[in-house]
């Protein structure tokens, strides 16, 4: 081995601190000529498998360690540090336990530490220790002064560790490090024990030092400037060359040959491409393959059985053997593989859930291809139905791990997760870790505040960078020239920008998947450490989901889908009306998959809320398309993707269907494979199939080719097309035919998609569609649910309830629950969980005090029946300002000048019946003869009369987030035919769309040209997104306020990313502009009942209002004629919201509007 080995590294998965990238690690170790280096993360195994691999592929020994506290008891709980490096296996398996050890049992304000109780022979064996220098607890008492400790100290260690236990030296030029050399060297001599040197790296070039500091301002809280800060680390904790290395150890040579025998004492390799597969409890007289044959071979005979009784027709004997020959192939592959426990856990688990009532999806991805997995209820879908492949799951050609993704309820999901740990051992399941990263925008600002920039420059600069979860600052640069230009010119953005690039995507927290589950056959800590937060009760591993499989374990993915969610809650809804005995519950598994009413629906493009199909782009699809049958909503799920769309394949299968097109086959042999797509290549399957009917491959054979096709390497692709031509000339096919059908597939092969995936989620589909078609009021309830904390969701999915005839009913205290509940079929009860200011523990005690002891009669017997300090001064007047308590008959503002009083009495009344004593002046207490509490303040408060209109609305908006009673917009609505083309609910693309809205929010943005405003439009019946630009913003941006009336003239596209339309403006006009402007007359309407005497404020009023653009006409009706007087030039009046106000309130109402 050379010279030297570095033995104390932290890289960037420190976390605390640390700069260094595991690839750059390993490449400078190999051009510096070292033959290993050691990883030794603070409290962690982060990098493990990252490392390794990196390590290996350049020839580089990796040695796997970390850098770990330990609780010192006897010194008032202070804490040191040592460094733990693994020799074999087993101090791979004892670091891991002792790590996980420290997270579940040691930590302190965040951080774990060790015991010095849980160090034995036992559990440190396969360890070599450094003292930590410095850090180490021998190091703090040579610091100290206190060298009898020190050597108490370095007896414990010799005794508990023998030959490997070594005394850490290093030479930064750190606060005490001299000192601690010094003394250390003294006690290494004493005591014969070896000494190893190291420089607690941290970075790999010096120059990198302020970079580093930066990094660790940031996790600490800290600027760089703050003089209170801790300097820990010097310029020097680089990764010195073994040359520099020798040099500044030249009087100590032992401490350098020391690293060297201790890398050679360090051998441990990871195991990579072994599974370790979960074991499944099986009785002691079986086995997990028997196990599997016979719940398959049941399941499938339940699930024949349950079809028959569905469709009233047994399966003949030829589709008989077809399952049975299905099942037997695929147990074969599944058993031969070893993957029977997979199968049986995951089976486990669901039909446990399923047993819970907890809503589990029909399955998604290639599992659905799997006829075991039907009968075992993983998925809810017939492969032999619908042509899945099994081998599209599970290819006996390609060993790879099987992949079930289960969708859960969202809200039910972590009790599954919780079952499995239970069933499985908590030791031996845990979900999965994710590192946070420091992206681009935040790293900007993170930067701009431990360098103190004040925030507001920052943010300009942050704001610069384009909003995309995959930008980088590089790629801002280029795309920015705004970010470039002020780059170049201005030395502090080019000082904070620069530091950023050294920082960026340096891994910056540790956080949890959300449904990613490992379950190992024994203890994990015999495969990785583990991680929790302080408190936690679950635990994650410490390798992430790539690092997971990379060691051989299984993940299962537990993911929540809200559509699950919202199918219960309506099921629920539905089965409560059908208690009483008519109508049997809903099984919403065994509909009918060919329900008239449902394809309807679907056909009139009503799917808005219906999974899958709900976006704007989908509904013009579905316009087209027409689905009338199952095979088609699979077929929408798989086209509505950019490839189909834009190589026309969209097209063909369209006129196909219709009968535009004629559908060809190349050779009849396509014909059953094609024939549900009318002719056209849409799925995977279909090219598989293709390759086994013509080219004869196996299924195994023909998803590699899949896989090929996918990758487009044209070396493989030159291959594969000499296989398939073969394989057609074997079996008699033209080979002209037979280079287009592979020219076909390789085209479209691009473009295909999983049909497993599509068809299991066209049945989710086709499940909220009849739900939607079949009861509309207990899906909307449900849907609205679910979207009650979006404002905009809710607002859209209220006017979709009142396109197809269902009422939502205001706010009520005395009818409403914590969710949006059904009325009856044509209407639903507002969900009081929408209404902001309540939490959901008010709401639930209120509600439970309502059915127990019946209807509240007023806000006294409201307040009083609820505990104060949940229902206090905040709720109510959300309550009132959301009208929920206009039940009572009485105005909100009645209502509003009492609720403090009310709040009085139940807080004095809960006050004297904690002490046991009734109201010395009888407050709290009900009036025989009125029925209140305080029959004064109640009649003074029904006397007052209702707040303005537009106050109320003011209140629901603030409350609810939109307008439920009315709507600003109301009083515009006759002119709003004339001054728009169209109401945002029917907003369509195109040039020159004139909209009207109600300005419900503004967001100013910088752009690379100039600043731009996003102004957020309502017009009642759908809310839609407007995108100004400078030039324009320039010219309107006095008429973009919030909650005023505009009118915008732009074109209309749909939004890529979020399917939603949106209008680019080339004019914004206040509504009295655009009235002048588009107007063509002010009609003025009198009847005999007008008196002469006020034909002079009729002028008066004109001339007021005059000169302007707008001609005026007075229509004057009898009981004998009707005639209308268009006024001269010089009577012309400019519109406004003040002249029809001041017509209305001197002549009336209904005598004035306009004409356009």
């Amino acid at each position: 081995m050379n010279d030297f080995v570095h033995l104390h590294v932290h890289s960037e998965f420190s976390l605390v601190d640390g700069l260094i990238r595991l690839p750059d690690l390993a490449r400078r170790v190999h051009e510096l000529g070292m033959p290993a280096v050691a990883v030794t993360d603070q409290t962690n195994l982060f990098s493990l498998v990252k490392f390794y691999q990196s390590a290996r592929r350049r020839g580089i020994k990796p040695i796997i360690g970390a850098d770990l506290w330990i609780e010192t008891p006897d010194n008032g709980g202070t804490r040191t540090r040592n460094v733990y490096l693994c020799r074999n296996e087993v101090g791979y398996r004892q670091l891991s336990a002792l790590i996980t050890r420290s997270y579940l049992e040691g930590q302190s304000r965040g951080v774990p530490a060790l015991n010095y109780e849980w160090l034995t022979p036992e559990t440190t064996s396969g360890l070599i220790v450094l003292s930590g220098g410095i850090h180490g607890d021998i190091g703090a008492a040579l610091i100290d002064g206190n060298v009898a400790r020190a050597d108490e100290l370095l007896h414990y260690w010799r005794d508990l560790l023998g030959d490997a236990f070594y005394l850490e030296i290093s030479r930064t030029g750190r606060d005490n490090e001299a000192g601690y050399n010094e003394r250390v060297l003294d006690l290494a001599e004493a005591t014969l024990t070896p000494v190893v040197a190291t420089n607690d790296v941290r970075f790999l070039q010096p120059e990198e030092f302020e970079a580093h500091e930066a990094r660790v301002c940031i996790h600490d809280g800290r600027t760089l400037s703050d003089p209170r800060r801790q300097r820990r680390y010097t310029a020097e904790q680089y990764l010195r060359s073994p040359e520099e290395m020798v040099a500044l150890f030249a009087d100590v040579p032992q401490a350098i040959e020391n690293t060297v025998a201790i890398a050679q004492r360090c051998s441990m390799d990871i195991e990579i491409g072994t599974y370790h597969l979960p074991n499944f409890p099986v009785p002691k007289d079986a086995n997990v393959d028997e196990v599997l044959r016979e719940q398959t071979q049941a399941g499938l005979t339940a699930r024949i059985e349950a079809l028959t009784r569905t469709t009233g027709a047994a399966p003949d004997e030829n589709e008989m053997r077809a399952y049975a020959d299905r099942l037997e192939e695929e147990l074969g592959v599944i058993i031969s593989m070893g993957f029977s426990g997979y199968f049986l856990i995951v089976a486990d688990f669901i039909q446990w859930a399923k047993n819970q009532h907890i809503p589990v999806g029909p399955g998604r991805g290639s599992g659905a291809g799997s006829l075991a997995a039907y009968a075992l209820g993983i998925t809810e879908l017939d492969p032999l139905d619908y042509d899945l492949l099994f081998e599209r799951f599970l290819n006996p050609e390609r060993v790879s791990m099987p992949d079930f993704d289960v969708d859960f309820c969202m809200d039910r999901r972590d009790e599954v997760i919780d079952y499995v740990a239970e069933r499985y051992g908590r030791d031996k399941v845990a979900q999965i870790i994710t590192y946070g990263t420091m992206a681009a925008k935040a790293v900007v600002r993170d930067v701009g505040r431990v360098l103190s920039v004040p925030y507001g420059f920052v943010d300009q600069l942050a704001k610069l960078i384009p909003f995309d979860p995959s930008m980088t600052l590089e790629r801002a640069l280029k795309e920015e020239p705004l970010l470039q230009q002020r780059y170049d010119e201005e030395d502090e953005v080019r000082g904070i920008i620069d530091l950023a690039l050294r920082l960026e995507g340096l891994a910056r927290n540790a956080g949890k998947h959300a449904g990613g589950v490992v379950i190992a056959p024994s203890t994990l800590t015999d495969f990785m450490p583990l991680y929790c937060e302080q408190g936690a009760q679950t635990t994650v591993t410490q390798l992430d989901m790539g690092d997971v499989e990379t060691v051989g374990l299984v993940k299962f993915d537990f993911l929540g889908l809200r559509t699950l969610t919202i199918i219960d809650w309506a099921i629920q809804n539905i089965n409560a009306a059908r208690r009483d005995g008519t109508e049997a519950p809903l099984d919403i598994a065994h509909l009918q998959l060919d329900d008239p009413a449902t394809f309807r629906l679907i056909q009139d493009a009503q799917t808005t809320a219906v999974f899958q199909l709900e976006s704007r782009g989908m509904k013009e699809l579905i316009k087209r398309l027409r689905p009338d049958r199952f095979e088609d909503l699979i077929a929408l799920v798989a086209l509505f993707r950019p490839g189909p769309l834009q190589s026309g394949m969209v097209d063909d299968y369209i006129d196909r269907k219709h009968g535009r097109a004629s559908v060809k086959y190349l050779d009849p042999r396509l014909e059953p494979i094609l024939r549900p797509t009318h002719g056209v290549i849409l799925y995977q399957e279909q090219v598989m199939q293709i390759a086994q009917v013509l080219g004869g491959y196996t299924l195994g054979a023909a998803d590699l080719l899949r896989r090929a096709m996918g990758k487009k390497k044209p070396e493989e692709m030159a291959k594969q097309r000499q296989a398939f031509l073969d394989g057609c000339a074997a079996n008699s096919i033209d080979p002209g035919a037979a280079t287009q059908i592979f020219d076909l597939m390789e085209k479209f092969a691009g473009y295909g998609f999983n049909k497993s995936h599509s068809a299991a989620y066209a049945l989710v589909a086709y499940q909220t569609a009849w739900l939607k078609a079949h009861y509309p009021a207990a899906f909307m309830a449900a849907v609205l649910s679910s979207d009650m904390d979006s404002t905009d969701k809710v607002v859209r999915l209220i006017e979709e309830c009142r396109v197809i005839g269902i009422e939502v009913a205001r706010p009520n205290i005395n009818t409403c629950d914590f969710r949006f509940t059904v009325a009856n079929d044509q209407a639903i009860y507002y969900g009081l969980g929408a209404v902001k200011g309540l939490g959901e523990a008010v709401i639930r005690a209120v509600v439970e005090e309502r059915t127990a002891n019946g209807e509240y009669r007023d806000i006294f017997d409201l307040c009083c029946r609820n505990d104060a300090r949940k229902l206090n001064r905040r709720a109510l007047e959300a309550l009132i300002k959301a009208g929920a308590l206009d039940c009572m008959g009485v105005s909100r503002r009645g209502l509003a000048s009492i609720a403090s009083h009310a709040i009085q009495i139940s807080e004095q009344q809960a006050k004297a019946a904690a002490v046991g004593q009734s109201d010395l002046f009888g407050l709290g207490e009900e009036s025989p003869a009125t029925g209140t509490v305080d029959a004064e303040a109640w009649q003074r408060a029904a006397a007052m009369e209702e707040w303005p209109d537009k106050e109320l609305l003011t209140w629901e908006k603030e409350t609810l987030g939109l307008y439920l009673s009315g709507h600003p917009i109301d009083r515009y609505d006759t002119e709003i035919s004339g001054l728009s083309t169209c109401r945002l609910a029917d907003l369509k693309p195109g040039k020159a769309r004139r909209i009207v809205g109600l300005i419900v929010s503004v967001r100013m943005v910088k752009s690379r040209r100039g600043q731009m405003a996003i102004v957020t439009l309502d017009d009642k019946t759908a809310r839609a997104e407007v995108t100004i630009f400078s030039k324009v913003l320039e010219e309107c941006l006095d008429r973009i306020v919030v909650d005023r009336v505009c009118v915008v003239i732009g074109d209309c596209a749909v939004d890529e990313y979020s399917g939603e339309h949106s209008i680019k403006a080339d004019k914004v006009l206040g509504l009295d502009d655009a009235r002048n402007e588009y107007a063509s007359s002010l009609l003025i309407s009198l009847d005999s009942t007008f008196e002469n005497g006020k034909l002079a404020e009729l002028k008066r009023t004109l001339s007021t209002y005059g000169p302007g653009g707008c001609p005026v006409t007075v229509e004057y009706a009898n009981a004998c004629a009707r005639a209308r007087l268009r006024l001269s030039d010089e009577w012309r009046v400019a519109v406004s919201d003040s002249l029809l106000e001041h017509f209305a309130q001197q002549f009336g109402d209904n005598t004035v509007r306009i004409e356009y």
